[in-house]
């Protein structure tokens, strides 16, 4: 049976979700079922799209394939390279916040993060007066600044278009070619190959898990809980990305308050995290917000209030269930780095205080009716990127 090895990795992968030791309850186990499911779409997905002669943009992450603490804001796409062969790319600029695009050598590991090859967003490239742009990657050095050279190892193109205003951005369009292949076509699937790809899937899926539900480790539950870092370049080498992570353990009857500057940057955003490392459900519930969608007070800080209880505010981070979890910062589109003021000051306050401890407590109410509205705008925000 050529389904066999994926059927035999299925099985190997309930296990590891069924056995994860940060599972306390009902929820948690039933949150593990569905990253699973996601994670079983997801390495199908990719093993029929590991295509690097005949490449295109796949979406690397979305609502139902969710990991790595994925971005709300964030649309991931990607592509498969060969490190010898070069690649064109067009496409339309969109009015999102950011368009990035990043190299990687090699792929998650549980023992390690792919090397970032190259890293930029469009910035440091020509984008016409209508939108088009055009860029290559390949082998060769080239002092053409829209030629951009594939390190020995480059395994891999990811492109990240990154939201601010969800209900009036729009995205762009990205194509990747294989320059020396265009107008060819690729032979018919054979038996031989599609074997192999359930048997890559199957491998992706294990991968996958185990990977991360390592990177918490790594990133995170080494840090005093209900803390965050100062801003620091993001771990993976996406050099025109800032980000502050902490995680955070409370009762229903205490709350996380987060207190951040306003940004000059084009894009920053707040998100809370499921101890599965994925992102909560961000359609339904808010969960994330960014300074497009957050109220920033008077003194130009933006002050979030992470809470299982509605507190009535404007800048509520829904737990939904999730006493336990993570919480990020990301700053992208910088023309500078970011210094300890810019990043959050975060405390553990009992909700009965909340009227007394934020300074601009009255100003930042919302009435149910008002919060009902914010969720709805979300609601249709996010079909409107129709995101499967």
């Amino acid at each position: 049976m050529l389904t066999q090895p994926f059927a035999e990795a299925i099985a190997e992968a309930e296990k590891i979700i069924t056995s994860a030791p940060h599972i306390r309850t009902d929820q948690d186990l039933l949150e593990g079922y569905d990253y699973l499911a996601g994670s079983i779409r997801a390495s199908l997905q990719m093993a029929w799209a590991y295509e690097r002669d005949f490449p295109y943009f796949v979406q690397s992450t979305g609502p139902y394939t969710k990991m790595g603490l994925d971005n709300p804001d964030t649309l991931y796409f990607h592509a498969y390279l060969r490190d010898n062969a070069e690649y064109v790319v067009t496409g339309r600029r969109g009015t999102t916040a950011d368009l990035s695009f990043q190299v990687l050598a090699g792929d998650y590991t549980p023992v390690d993060v792919p090397d970032s090859v190259t890293a930029f967003d469009d910035r440091a490239i020509r984008v016409e007066p209508d939108g088009t742009f055009e860029i290559r990657f390949g082998p060769e050095k080239s002092s053409d600044p829209h030629y951009f050279t594939l390190a020995p190892g480059s395994a891999m193109l990811v492109a990240r278009e990154v939201y601010s205003d969800w209900a009036t951005e729009e995205r762009g369009v990205l194509r990747i070619q294989r320059a020396d292949r265009v107008g060819e076509v690729p032979p018919p699937p054979s038996r031989d190959k599609l074997a192999k790809r359930y048997g890559v899937a199957g491998k992706l899926l294990l991968n996958r898990l185990h990977t991360f539900l390592k990177f918490p480790e790594w990133f995170y539950l080494q840090l005093p809980v209900n803390t965050m870092t100062e801003p620091r370049s993001t771990p993976g080498g996406l050099t025109t990305q800032f980000s502050s992570a902490g995680h955070y353990d409370l009762t229903d009857d205490e709350v996380l308050v987060v207190t951040v500057p306003a940004s000059d940057a084009p894009y920053q955003g707040i998100q809370l995290g499921s101890r599965w490392y994925v992102s909560l459900d961000y359609a339904n519930h808010q969960t994330s917000l960014n300074t497009s969608q957050a109220r920033v007070d008077p003194d130009g800080k933006i002050r979030f209030v992470v809470s299982e209880r509605d507190p009535g505010l404007a800048n509520w981070l829904e737990r939904t269930g999730h006493a336990q979890g993570f919480v990020q910062i990301r700053w992208q589109r910088l023309s500078r780095e970011l210094k300890p003021e810019d990043g959050p000051e975060v405390e553990v306050v009992p909700f009965a205080e909340l009227p007394r401890r934020l300074p601009y407590y009255q100003q930042a109410r919302v009435t149910p009716r008002e919060y009902a509205g914010r969720i709805a705008a979300r609601q249709a925000a996010f079909a409107t990127r129709m995101l499967g």
